[in-house]
């Protein structure tokens, strides 16, 4: 072979191995596999606290089985609390009647809380941020902020919502939020697409607001946008004031705008967030405001107005350099066919379209329920194949990127519980130091340790410890440890011998 033949076939071999990099994994260790669970569809309601500890935990239980590793976990509706709140009352959509607190009394969001980190899931509490009313025919508490500022309040079509135009919604949002987060050891606060409201026939009644505190904007739209981008600049601000490891979130609908209102919008035909909600999410991302953009992609492959394909990869194209992670439709995507094979219905290429971007972080399944139900064998695809393996919440680097300490001191003991695998945690100076999980893997004596296949993962957990499946300690296994930050920023490894 001439040197000219020889440089051209490494050429070629390099560029076939940089494409090989490029491929998607068939079963990434690093995604973002969420659900939302949602309580304003009135599913706890006349439920009895055990009731609704026990339906919770065997919803976990069975997302957990599926390999979510994320819950978004709904608890301020309507400007109320499925938690302990200072500020605002008990939620109807927890008692029956706002302000009625539980009996016997207890806090659905710190048991939530508990349940998912021992399951290795992160907790993001979901709040709706301007809506005080989901229908004006619901009573208000006595101690709802409404009575004591109706004046921050408009009614709009069925609903009633905080004025965002005004400093003081702002304010009371926000302390709302700084309470939760100093108060909760939540990882990430989650809202979703409800801004300003849906529009319908009528006029959103802001024409005083705009008076008052429109001064410099000729075009309300632009100016109701500058309102919602005051709150998530301050909700901004105020989370990584009080725990700045805490992740900030949105959840848009899922177009941003058509390409009728900007050629940079995307080749659909429906309501757009930027135009129609006054939601400037891209904004939002390329200031650093929020950490993970979550758009609502429920639409199907195909769809005439909003195609899943086309947004999906118009998303990926504009991540304003955020995680973008894909709100999935449980329901539609079971219901329709895949264009190409009428004989299955769309998950297949929806995960494959999902992969295909190294700016898409993974998915987030609307709703919780349809997965545990297992609605057109949805759940079981998830455990059978997209969800084989445990996967662990991609790292949130550009928060922080410096990783926890190797942890030390890994030794099997034999306890009255069986044969445990302790380890000590490793030294840390600050909190973001700290290790926030442990990942457990697990190798064949002789096989080669590779920590980035998700196979050999055999835990996430917050403990020290881990069980191990003894039998009659003639077979030789290597375990591998590493730490978790709350970023998850993973350690470098350590490992050891066991006879099991």
């Amino acid at each position: 072979m001439n040197k000219k033949s020889f440089l051209s076939l490494l050429a070629l071999l390099l560029i076939t191995i940089g494409a090989a990099a490029q491929l998607p994994s068939r079963y990434p260790k690093w995604e973002f596999r969420g659900a939302w669970i949602q309580a304003v569809n009135g599913q706890f309601k006349g439920m009895s606290p055990n009731q609704m500890k026990q339906t919770l935990i065997g919803q976990l239980n069975s997302l957990q089985e599926a390999g979510i590793n994320a819950i978004i976990f709904q608890v301020r509706p309507e400007a109320d609390a499925l938690y302990a709140s200072g500020y605002e009352p008990w939620s109807r959509y927890l008692t029956g009647e706002q302000g009625k607190e539980p009996s016997p009394l207890w806090d659905p969001m710190a048991f939530m809380i508990e349940e998912c980190h021992k399951r290795g899931m992160e907790f993001h509490a979901w709040i709706n941020p301007y809506r005080a009313k989901t229908a004006l025919s619901n009573k208000l508490a006595p101690v709802h902020i409404y009575h004591q500022h109706p004046e921050w309040f408009i009614e709009y079509g069925n609903q009633l919502y905080f004025d965002p135009a005004l400093p003081e919604s702002r304010e009371h949002i926000c302390k709302v939020v700084a309470d939760i987060v100093s108060r909760y050891d939540v990882d990430g606060i989650h809202m979703d697409d409800y801004f300003y409201p849906y529009p319908s026939k009528e006029e959103f009644a802001d024409d005083e607001s705009f008076a008052r505190y429109g001064g410099g904007f000729t075009n309300k739209a632009d100016w109701r946008r500058s309102n919602v981008n005051l709150l998530i600049k301050k909700m901004h601000e105020t989370i990584r004031s009080v725990k700045p490891w805490v992740k900030f979130g949105i959840s848009p609908f899922g177009i941003y705008r058509n390409q009728s209102s900007d050629p940079l919008g995307s080749k659909t035909n429906g309501l757009e967030a930027y135009d129609d909600l006054y939601a400037d999410v891209l904004l939002w991302a390329k200031e650093g405001w929020i950490d993970y953009t979550m758009p609502q992609i429920y639409w199907e492959i195909g769809h005439k107005a909003a195609d899943y394909a086309t947004l999906v990869d118009w998303w990926a194209k504009h991540s304003e350099g955020r995680p973008v992670i894909i709100g999935q439709s449980v329901l539609n995507t079971v219901q329709h066919a895949d264009p190409k094979n009428p004989s299955i219905n769309q998950l297949p290429r929806k995960m494959a379209l999902q992969r295909a971007y190294q700016t898409i972080a993974g998915s987030c399944q609307w709703y919780a329920a349809a997965v545990t139900d297992n609605v057109g064998m949805y759940r079981d695809a998830l455990i059978k194949e997209y969800h084989k393996y445990p996967a662990l919440v991609p790292a949130f680097d550009f928060i922080d990127k410096k990783a926890p300490g190797k942890v030390r001191k890994v030794k099997g003991v034999w306890t009255e519980d069986g044969y445990i695998l302790f380890w000590t945690a490793p030294k840390a100076k600050t909190e973001m130091d700290k290790a926030r999980w442990y990942v457990v893997y697990r190798f064949d004596s002789k096989e080669k340790v590779d920590i980035d296949d998700p196979s050999h993962i055999v835990a996430v957990t917050p403990n020290t410890y881990y069980k191990l499946p003894y039998v009659d300690g003639k077979t030789k296994y290597r375990y591998v440890i590493t730490a978790l930050d709350r970023l998850s920023n993973e350690s470098r490894s350590v490992s050891k011998k066991i006879k099991l």
